[in-house]
């Protein structure tokens, strides 16, 4: 089985020990590539100089998370973003919208969400999007950023059909992540909403792992549980799915195998 990680928190201080075993795992469980997220501009220079350090199978992205975007200073960090881009980001984010935890007053996160998918727009970078309880917000919000051509995903999509249609209909991806092996889920009909040249999956680690290693540190290897989870839903062998997300991932990312 080939896949991509569309989505791990490289940088996050629980990899901090062993972030090359991890990656090394990743790689024997079939990962082509793992995108490093940078949830803040913190993270983002962690995440770059571990891509540096694993050329061409670990990218990276730079954004700031809604929980942040009180702290957020379009003056300042407009352009560091930018410099992270420049030097290889293939992303902006994560970012978007969290009306469930509320770290941030909303004003605030609507307007750090909007500078950045305006730097996506400007950058040529597709958007990697966080949202939680925040649905028409973040349906005005992604609508108006597919008819301006801006791309991105919706990460560890657990929203409505109603979300799922409104970014597939601005031309975005939908991402799953451990989520959909846990005992709880039950909306296998989502994950065969989505159609196949829209799909990506993910592991969101260190959080979220899959069944049967739920209650652990996750890590980018067992995404390939999520992939066999996700082609059985939809009646299809993991291998395919794989190289389904593979490609997918690719076309999104503007990534090319190491």
């Amino acid at each position: 089985m080939r896949f991509i990680d569309s989505h791990t928190h490289l940088a996050d201080p629980a990899f901090a020990d062993d972030a090359s075993g991890v990656i090394a795992r990743a790689r024997a469980a079939g990962a082509v590539a793992l995108v490093a997220i940078g949830e803040s501009l913190a993270a983002a220079e962690r995440a770059r100089l571990i891509a540096d350090a694993h050329p061409g199978f670990v990218r990276f992205t730079a954004g700031v998370h809604p929980h942040d975007a009180a702290e957020f200073d379009a003056a300042r960090d407009i352009p560091h973003l930018r410099a992270l881009i420049h030097a290889g980001a293939v992303a902006v984010g994560e970012c978007g919208l969290d009306y469930h935890y509320d770290h941030s007053p909303r004003p605030l996160q609507r307007r750090a969400f909007a500078e950045q998918l305006a730097l996506a727009n400007d950058t040529h970078r597709p958007v990697v999007v966080h949202t939680r309880e925040a649905e028409d917000d973040t349906i005005a919000m992604v609508r108006e950023a597919g008819a301006a051509g801006i791309g991105g995903v919706l990460h560890c999509f657990t929203g409505s059909h109603a979300l799922a249609d409104a970014g597939l209909e601005a031309g975005w991806y939908i991402s799953f992540s451990g989520i959909v092996t846990f005992k709880k889920w039950d909306d296998d009909e989502l994950l065969r909403l989505v159609p196949n040249d829209r799909l990506l999956v993910e592991s969101d680690a260190p959080y979220l792992a899959p069944v049967p290693h739920r209650g652990k540190r996750n890590e980018p290897a067992w995404v390939a549980h999520t992939v066999e989870r996700v082609a059985a839903a939809r009646g299809v062998e993991p291998s395919e799915l794989g190289d389904l997300v593979t490609a997918n991932a690719q076309r999104l990312f503007g990534l090319h195998e190491a």
